[in-house]
């Protein structure tokens, strides 16, 4: 059985695509500053109408974005706050940064796979992410949530490296996150519905 090229180079499109937005639900302007940089690097080609991802005053602008989405998360109480904001521009980061990736791909195609794929990787671990956070804030009223802050920000510096460099083992990396997400809910969700322990006279 012969496997079309064009297929292996959308499925390795597709795998970078998600790797890069699951690394938008963890911080939305890493991942997009990491394709521009590699993209001004040469190693990465993306579809004609999406170069402009690669140009320096996108470079510039992301990477002044990175900064203050990163110092923003570092500060208790605003962490919250940047989630009203940084929930839907993950999705929208993701569901973008996989259509860039796709090349000559029918539209359909392209925007099906870039808001199932891309924008549902994003989603689900930006998901995790708030569960996350609002455990260490009624745990630590706040103050813990700077260690899930660099947490965050290593997660998703390590996964935009694995969309570009070993694009194979995102799949890999993203059943492990989806995992955890789902057995930290399940454990909330448990927790919550679990009778308090009557006290003992």
């Amino acid at each position: 059985m012969t496997v079309n090229p064009q297929h292996l180079e959308l499925f390795h499109a597709l795998l970078i695509g998600i790797g890069l937005s699951a690394a938008c639900g963890f911080r939305v302007f890493v991942p997009l500053l990491g394709v521009s940089i590699a993209c001004q690097a040469g190693y990465l080609q993306l579809s004609p109408e999406f170069a402009w991802l690669g140009s320096t005053p996108a470079l510039l602008a992301f990477a002044i974005a990175t900064v203050i989405e990163v110092a923003a998360y570092t500060v208790p109480f605003i962490d919250h706050l940047m989630d009203t904001f940084t929930t839907p521009a993950a999705v929208l980061a993701g569901t973008l940064l996989t259509a860039s990736l796709l090349g000559d791909t029918s539209p359909f195609l392209k925007w099906s796979l870039a808001i199932i794929a891309g924008g549902g990787a994003a989603g689900i671990v930006q998901l995790g992410t708030l569960a996350v956070r609002g455990g260490s804030t009624l745990l630590t009223g706040g103050f813990g949530n700077l260690v899930v802050a660099l947490l965050e920000l290593a997660g998703s510096a390590v996964m935009t490296t694995l969309a570009l460099l070993l694009p194979v083992l995102i799949l890999a990396a993203l059943l492990v996150i989806v995992f955890l997400v789902i057995f930290y809910i399940a454990r909330r969700i448990s927790a919550r519905r679990r009778p308090p322990s009557s006290a003992t006279s």
